[in-house]
C-alpha cells in the first residue's frame, strides 16, 4: 500500500495546486480503509512539506457534531493537518482564484502549553488549562474535491484530501478559556454584512474542549505528541456556507472577538 499510497497522494497534491476537483481517485488507489485513508494523508502532508517556507503549525479536526458523523457513519471525528503556507490571521484577503469550491467554518481553537508527553495520554477534560495555554477564533475554509457534500464525499475522501482543508485564519490575540463559556456560546457567521448563519460552540461535541483533547488523546496513543504552540481547530460551530468572489466574511465570537475576511 505504500507505493499506492504515494501516488494517490501525488495524484491529490497535483488537483491541490492547481485548484482542480475530481471524481474520483483511479481504482486501485481507493483506499480500503480509514487506515489506508490516513496513511494517504500522511504522504500527502510530506509533499505539502516540501513547499517552500512551509511547516506544519497543527491540526484541525472535522466531523465533531453528531449529526455529520451520522450523515457519514462514522463515531468519531476525522482530522488533517495545519499549514503555515495555507494560514493567516483575521483581516487578510484572499483571492477566490486560489479556490476550487470554498465553504467557510467557524471554529473555536487551542494553542499547545509545551510539548505533549504521550507517556501521560489519555487526558481528560480537567487537563485542558495544563495542556492548552489559550483559545482563540478562527475560521477553517474546507474545499470538496470529490463532489459536491458531505455524505457524498464519504469518510475516506475526506481524510485523504487532508480532512478537506484548505486554509486556516485565526485571531491575533490568545484568550483565556474562561473568557467565554465554551458550553453555550453563540455564533455568527454574515457575509456582506448580512447574517447567513448561527450556530453554538456546543455543537463540537458539546464543548470544543472535548475535540481538542480527542485529538491530542488519539496522536498520543500513536505515539505522535503534539508540539508547543501548534493549534488545534476543533470543528465548526455552525453548518459550513459557501463562499463566492467578493464576498466580506465575518464571524462572531461574542467576547472572544471577531475574524474577517475579504475573498475577492
Amino acid at each position: 500500500m505504500n507505493n499506492q499510497s504515494n501516488l494517490a497522494a501525488k495524484i491529490l497534491f497535483d488537483h491541490r495546486m492547481n485548484k482542480k476537483g475530481m471524481k474520483s481517485l483511479p481504482k486501485n488507489l481507493i483506499p480500503e480503509s480509514i487506515e489506508e485513508a490516513y496513511k494517504i494523508q500522511e504522504e500527502l502532508k510530506l509533499l505539502y512539506l516540501s513547499l517552500k517556507d512551509n511547516y506544519c503549525i497543527g491540526k484541525k479536526n472535522g466531523c465533531t457534531n453528531s449529526i455529520a458523523q451520522k450523515q457519514i457513519n462514522i463515531f468519531e471525528p476525522f482530522y488533517g493537518n495545519l499549514f503555515s503556507k495555507y494560514s493567516d490571521i483575521s483581516g487578510c484577503t484572499l483571492k477566490s482564484t486560489n479556490f476550487y469550491k470554498p465553504y467557510i467554518e467557524p471554529e473555536i481553537s487551542f494553542r499547545l502549553k509545551s510539548d505533549i508527553n504521550i507517556n501521560e495520554a489519555p487526558f481528560n477534560f480537567d487537563d485542558s488549562s495544563k495542556i492548552f495555554d489559550g483559545i482563540l477564533p478562527s475560521i477553517e475554509i474546507v474545499d470538496f474535491r470529490f463532489g459536491e457534500n458531505i455524505k457524498e464525499v464519504g469518510i475516506k475522501n475526506l481524510i485523504v484530501t487532508n480532512g478537506a482543508s484548505e486554509y486556516w485564519i485565526r485571531g491575533s490575540t490568545i484568550c483565556d478559556q474562561n473568557i467565554i463559556n465554551l458550553s453555550d456560546q453563540e455564533v455568527k457567521l454574515f457575509i456582506n454584512n448580512k447574517i447567513v448563519s448561527e450556530g453554538n460552540t456546543n455543537m463540537v461535541l458539546e464543548n470544543p474542549i472535548n475535540s481538542a483533547i480527542w485529538i491530542v488523546n488519539k496522536l498520543a496513543l500513536m505515539g505522535e505528541p503534539m508540539l508547543k504552540g501548534q493549534y488545534i481547530s476543533t470543528g465548526t460551530c455552525t453548518p459550513a456556507i459557501p463562499i463566492s468572489k467578493d464576498n466580506f466574511i465575518k464571524a462572531d465570537f461574542g467576547k472572544l472577538g471577531l475574524i474577517e475576511i475579504n475573498y475577492i
